[in-house]
Formats: structure tokens, C-alpha cells, sequence
């Protein structure tokens, strides 16, 4: 039995899991330059000993699984920000600076997950494109040593599907993570349109062990969580963000919710039956860190 197949049963008989928080937001607290259309995209190029030491400090932290920081590092980004030359340097080195981390640490039981999304900064790609993009995306992380695969802040559903198809054909596990606006009023709606159960129903016939809500303010996890578990059977995970967003703009970490009052927060997420829990944006070391003492001691 691998790594993976060990921490998915233990999930399913009942354990809770921490995975690690916000990479982007230490990325850009410890003083990584962003890159212009492309987030953090450029990190484990031009700050590797940065990118290694976040890794290796939600280790030490407790989180069971780490994510590449490749949420930013797809074709179509790099090539709106001119990086698209690195494009098999970043995917292949990012999964490989969680790994180094993990070993470093012997921290034999942790997963290093590989960071897949179709979130774009400037332009939209055709569907084929996207297709493309996420087979050569994905096997390059593959090679690299990624044990599952992280599809994250879906919120566009055909393009979801065409991510989960590429994803799954390399052998690897494939995990949903589904962002949703912010609007109390109505259904829960992904952020580019459908709503969050439209988007739970288009996995049927897909092997997707796991979903989560994830990039999702906290305020909103629970009317989230209804319907997850209303239209849903298997795991379910939360990684909920904090902070403000200008569209054009860098994020601002203001308004951020205090680790202790996450921590509450997931703790009674966890209580419905929630089975991962971690932080996305905003979210970052301290927050882990809570999570773990209320959590995880």
C-alpha cells in the first residue's frame, strides 16, 4: 500500500486530515515578486530556497499533504505573462520542491499533491487549448513524482470536465476542489457560472474520490456544505480563503480572519462530517499552525 492509498483509508474509516495552507500568500508574504499575469507563477525559479522552506514548514506543522505551487503555472498563464519558455521548468521543479521538503524531513507519510486549475489572469483559451495544456500540464508533474492531482478552483463545469478527463488518464488520483461566489442569496454558484450542485453532478461517472470547498469565503462554507452533502457520498474536504480581491489588482491581506477564529470555524466544519481540512488564500502558516493545536494535538 503507497502513501496514498494509506491516507485515503484512513479517511475513509473515519480520521481527519490536514493538508497544508495558503502557498501563494507565504509566497508573497516572504518577499517573492509576483508575476505580472501569472500570480506567483515564478517562484520556484527565481526563489526555490523560499518555496522549499514554506513546503517544509507546514510539514513540521502537521499537514499530511503538501500542494505544488502550480496553481499559477498553466501554459496559457505563463504565455499571457511571457514566461511560457518555463513552462516545464516550473511544473517539474515545483513538484519537486515539495518533495525535497518531505524528504528532507523523512516525513515518509505525506502526499505531494500537484496543483492543477483553469484560472486565467488576461485570456481565455478555447477548450482544445485547455485540453492540451492539462495533458502536457499533468504529465510533467507525473514525472516529476506527484502522487494526486489537486484540480483547483473549478468554476467553470465544461472546463472542469475536460481537466478531470486529461487528469485521470494519467493513473494518478484526481481530487475536485470547487469555489464558489460570494453572494449569500440563492443556490450556491461557481464563480463562472452554474451553481455548486450542477457542478457535483457532472462528476457522476468520474473516479473522484474527494471533493472540497475551497478559494470560498468562510461565511459561505456551510450553505456550501449543505449541498455537498445533500448531492454527494463521498469525502468531502474545506480549504476556505480570507481577504480582499480587486479584479486587476494584487491581493490585499486585510479583513483576514484570525487563525483562532478559523480554527473554531473548522472545527465545527469538521463536526459535520468534513474529513480534510486545510487554508487557501490569505490563510497561511499561523492559521495551520491553530489548526493543528485545536485540531490535531
Amino acid at each position: 500500500m503507497n502513501r496514498y492509498e494509506k491516507l485515503i483509508a484512513r479517511m475513509e474509516s473515519g480520521e481527519k486530515i490536514l493538508i497544508d495552507g495558503a502557498t501563494g500568500t507565504e509566497v508573497k508574504r516572504r518577499g517573492v515578486p509576483e508575476v505580472e499575469h501569472a500570480w506567483n507563477a515564478g517562484g520556484a525559479k527565481t526563489h526555490p530556497d523560499i518555496m522549499h522552506q514554506i513546503h517544509a514548514d507546514y510539514i513540521k506543522l502537521g499537514a499530511e499533504i503538501v500542494i505544488s505551487n502550480t496553481f499559477a503555472t498553466g501554459r496559457a498563464i505563463l504565455e499571457d505573462a511571457g514566461w511560457e519558455a518555463e513552462f516545464d521548468f516550473l511544473n517539474r521543479r515545483g513538484v519537486e520542491l515539495a518533495i525535497e521538503a518531505r524528504d528532507e524531513l523523512a516525513a515518509d507519510d505525506v502526499v505531494v499533491a500537484g496543483g492543477i486549475s483553469h484560472w486565467h489572469w488576461k485570456t481565455e483559451k478555447s477548450h482544445q487549448v485547455l485540453r492540451k495544456n492539462t495533458h502536457d500540464q499533468a504529465r510533467i508533474m507525473q514525472e516529476a513524482g506527484a502522487e494526486l492531482f489537486m484540480l483547483e478552483m473549478m468554476s467553470d463545469i465544461p472546463k472542469m470536465v475536460i481537466q478531470i478527463e486529461e487528469t485521470l488518464q494519467t493513473g494518478l488520483p484526481v481530487w475536485v476542489g470547487f469555489s464558489c461566489k460570494d453572494e449569500d442569496a440563492g443556490a450556491p454558484e461557481l464563480l463562472y457560472g452554474g451553481t455548486l450542485e450542477q457542478g457535483i453532478q457532472a462528476l457522476n461517472g468520474y473516479d473522484i474520490p474527494l471533493i472540497s470547498i475551497m478559494h470560498t469565503r468562510t461565511h459561505k462554507v456551510d450553505r456550501c456544505l449543505d449541498v455537498m452533502q445533500a448531492n454527494w457520498d463521498g469525502l468531502i474536504g474545506v480549504y476556505a480563503h480570507s481577504g480582499e480581491y480587486e479584479d486587476g489588482k494584487p491581493w490585499i491581506y486585510e479583513g483576514i480572519i484570525h487563525p483562532e477564529d478559523y480554527a473554531k470555524e473548522a472545527e465545527r466544519w469538521l463536526g459535520r462530517g468534513v474529513n480534510m481540512i486545510g487554508t487557501c488564500c490569505g490563510l497561511g502558516v499561523e492559521h495551520i499552525n491553530a489548526l493543528q493545536k485545536r485540531l490535531f494535538s
